[in-house]
């Protein structure tokens, strides 16, 4: 990430980043100055991950020889998915590659591959952040009610993602491997039930997901309320996922998830591996050292309130002050009795 004093021209030929604001003005307090145009060898050229769009911005790095750097959302987003408009909290920008793509080596595997981790004070800092994440019921998209009950205990609980997210083909997997997901659960747990949790976006209606309700085998149910995946954890005897990051928050509801796919978070030695792992993951890491990879010192956080780049903490109080007013609110208020002038301000 470019500092304050290490600004760089950032191209870029995807209307995103001139229409979302809060990506720009993320990027603007990283040290990157957005431009349009031609880039030079000592420009860099952002890209938003590896979306349909992200080709043109690949060719003009390539002609050019300005450096490539993808963006993407950090791993505790907002309240609400993207595609229901809520501007993220953060971002991971990388000019190695992507965490998702396991083909070659990203910023973010390369910290954990080569990064000490054991410093006291920034371990403690991870397991800090990991109780208070999880006493608020925080994870990528926050709204979620831990006061919805999750099914009866002991079932195995299967991850859903969306068709067509970069994440799965990337992770070296692909539409099948939701149905091997499913045969490998019912193979391995014979006499559980299996719950599949349903992507927030699917839930939504944005976009679909690899399972359909009416086609499901007998003991095979989805669950797409808001509940809190932590809920989810706490009730489940085993977890399945493709390359969803709802795995990587398994771990630390002291899970070993089982991967069909090549996630960032897979290979270290915390999870289950179905897939070959790439070489370079050779490290084994605790979960605090994981999580002080993944979210203190990989993402670039940002403070909406304060208008400042900020570090973990400070996001995981944002995201608590948000996500407790959508669990108060979300039912609706009644008002009795109020002056017909006065509902307009309320």
């Amino acid at each position: 990430m470019a500092g304050a004093g290490q600004r760089r021209r950032g191209y870029h030929y995807n209307a995103g980043f001139l229409t979302n604001a809060r990506v720009r003005r993320i990027l603007t307090l990283a040290g990157h100055d957005l431009s349009l145009g031609k880039p030079g060898p000592s420009d860099d050229v952002l890209v938003w991950g590896h979306s349909p769009y992200a080709p043109r911005g690949e060719a003009v790095a390539e002609a050019t020889g300005a450096t490539l750097v993808r963006v993407d959302d950090a791993f505790l987003r907002s309240l609400h998915p993207g595609r229901s408009g809520d501007p993220p909290l953060g971002l991971v920008i990388d000019r190695q590659g992507l965490y998702f793509d396991a083909k070659r080596p990203s910023g973010l595997e390369t910290l954990l591959s080569t990064h000490p981790l054991d410093d006291t004070a920034l371990l403690d800092r991870a397991r800090d952040a990991l109780a208070r994440i999880a006493e608020a019921h925080l994870t990528k998209y926050a709204a979620v009610d831990p006061t919805l009950e999750p099914p009866a205990p002991g079932y195995v609980l299967l991850i859903d993602q969306t068709r067509g997210d970069a994440s799965i083909r990337l992770g070296q997997a692909n539409a099948d491997s939701f149905a091997e997901m499913l045969a490998t659960a019912q193979e391995d747990h014979p006499d559980a039930a299996i719950v599949i949790k349903t992507h927030p976006e699917t839930r939504a209606g944005h976009r679909p997901g690899h399972y359909d309700p009416a086609t499901l085998p007998p003991g095979v149910t989805l669950e797409d309320r808001p509940i809190a995946p932590r809920r989810l954890f706490e009730h489940a005897r085993a977890v399945y996922t493709v390359t969803s990051l709802l795995g990587f928050e398994a771990i630390f509801a002291g899970h070993r998830p089982v991967t069909l796919g090549v996630p960032f978070y897979a290979g270290w030695g915390l999870t289950d591996d179905r897939r070959p792992m790439p070489a370079r993951r050779q490290r084994r890491l605790s979960r605090a050292q994981l999580a002080a990879g993944a979210l203190i010192l990989h993402p670039t956080w940002y403070d909406p309130y304060r208008d400042r780049l900020c570090e973990v903490e400070d996001v995981i109080g944002a995201l608590e002050a948000q996500a407790r007013a959508w669990r108060q609110d979300r039912h609706g208020h009644i008002a009795v009795a109020m002056r017909s002038w006065k509902r307009h301000h309320m």
